[in-house]
């Protein structure tokens, strides 16, 4: 006889975790069990074992601090679909007594919420933002064991490996990137064993299924934009051509039998480059991707001039000049604010540096650097790091409102609120 989650889910709690407990027990003394463990429990069992996890002892590694779980926050794509799995998750969470983790590829929580004495016991047993919920840490669980498995996971009780869990029943299911299949995290619904449902685990799978639909038509719309930004390009252009995301993912082409996704090399920078499908390339880049040409003659291919337009309240633009013609990428009020301080420093300015002028503060680096990292990869080959700078052969103009005191009104930067002070008008910078 198997334990399953129908058989669990029918019994009453105490009777259901004295099984499990029995169960575990045998595993553990190599004895004959009252029920054999469900496959995916006894595997994950095997993995603890061989790994020297303490089957009674709560281990823990480091917690992250607020801004390395920030810092985890900002660049995860989860961050996206965070809507998606509120909508699909919170409402139930308060009457059932549960709470939702939201956890990355290495098993860290990023993002906690539901039902308020839930969270209080949850702080109790470590499970909280910044922890590692690794399976080879804490042993048999939702996050960590979904990771490992690669596919949804409820564990029920005395099925996690280490006792002090066994109060606590979870169901977790991986979000891949629909990009690539990479493993993003786990979204994860824990709470007693007693207010679990057989069903919780579909219920949470369906929703990280919906999160991933969500990815998927974010991809085709940055996809069709890449598409409206390379397409006059292209149509000027006298051989062949093909415009692609940073994944590889085609866009449009020109000249070439369409391909759904090109093999791009690891670093792609601008300028002749070899992609195995195609041979010697030139690359140029796009917002949101780039431009391939099948070489000719030319050596190389980057961007030659930047004007970036601040003259209208509110509509702030960057547009590149290169080989192939010139296109524009609209900026976000930090967007446009960290390119202003970029060009008035042609020698380039640290993260430090640019938090200091943003907000007056030099520790807020983490927010700068990843914001810095967006705007780089819209504008690819226009911005350099270490420090951050406009590349040294891009001419940058850049244009400001007629009245100094018009320049990015929004804007509370101490380095903007000086420069408003100034008479300057439209300039070049070499």
């Amino acid at each position: 006889m198997t334990v399953d989650v129908a058989r669990i889910s029918a019994m009453h709690p105490q009777e259901a975790t004295r099984l499990l407990k029995g169960v575990r027990a045998a595993a553990l003394a190599g004895d004959r069990p009252p029920a054999a463990p469900r496959p995916e429990i006894a595997e994950s069992w095997r993995r603890m074992l061989a790994g020297g996890v303490h089957p009674d002892r709560d281990a823990r590694s480091r917690m992250l601090s607020a801004a390395e779980t920030e810092e985890r926050r900002l660049v995860s794509p989860l961050r996206e679909v965070l809507p998606v799995l509120r909508e699909g998750l919170l409402p139930a969470l308060d009457g059932a007594l549960h709470i939702m983790v939201v956890a990355d590829a290495d098993g860290r929580l990023l993002w906690r919420e539901g039902h308020s004495s839930i969270l209080r016991k949850a702080d109790r047993l470590g499970f909280a933002v910044g922890a590692d919920w690794d399976e080879a840490v804490v042993g048999t669980n939702g996050v960590g064991t979904a990771l490992v498995a690669r596919r949804p996971v409820q564990v029920f009780s005395a099925e996690h490996f280490v006792s002090s869990h066994h109060d606590w029943t979870c169901a977790g299911a991986p979000v891949r990137d629909p990009r690539d299949g990479r493993l993003l995290g786990v979204v994860d619904v824990s709470g007693p064993l007693a207010t679990m449902h057989p069903a919780t685990l579909a219920w949470v799978s369906s929703v990280a299924r919906l999160a991933e639909r969500e990815l998927r038509i974010r991809h085709l719309e940055s996809l069709e934009r890449l598409r409206a930004v390379a397409a006059p390009l292209m149509a000027r252009l006298p051989g062949r051509a093909l415009a692609v995301d940073p994944h590889g993912w085609t866009a449009a082409v020109t000249g070439l039998a369409p391909a759904d996704r090109i093999p791009l090399p690891k670093d792609l920078a601008p300028g002749r480059v070899w992609v195995p499908p195609l041979g010697d390339c030139v690359a140029e880049p796009l917002p949101g991707g780039w431009l391939l040409r099948i070489a000719q003659d030319r050596a190389g291919a980057a961007a030659t001039r930047v004007v970036l337009d601040l003259s209208r309240a509110g509509s702030w633009s960057a547009t590149v000049y290169g080989p192939s013609g010139s296109w524009s990428q609209e900026l976000s009020p930090r967007h446009a604010e960290l390119l202003f301080l970029l060009a008035e420093s042609p020698r380039g300015r640290s993260a430090a540096e640019l938090s200091a002028e943003l907000f007056g503060d030099p520790s807020r680096t983490v927010t700068v650097r990843a914001e810095l990292s967006r705007v780089r990869r819209r504008l690819a080959g226009v911005l350099t790091h270490r420090p951050y700078r406009f590349a040294e052969d891009v001419e940058v103009e850049l244009l400001r409102p007629q009245d100094p005191a018009a320049l990015l009104r929004h804007s509370t930067a101490p380095a903007v609120q000086r420069a408003r002070l100034g008479p300057k008008g439209p300039g070049m910078i070499p």
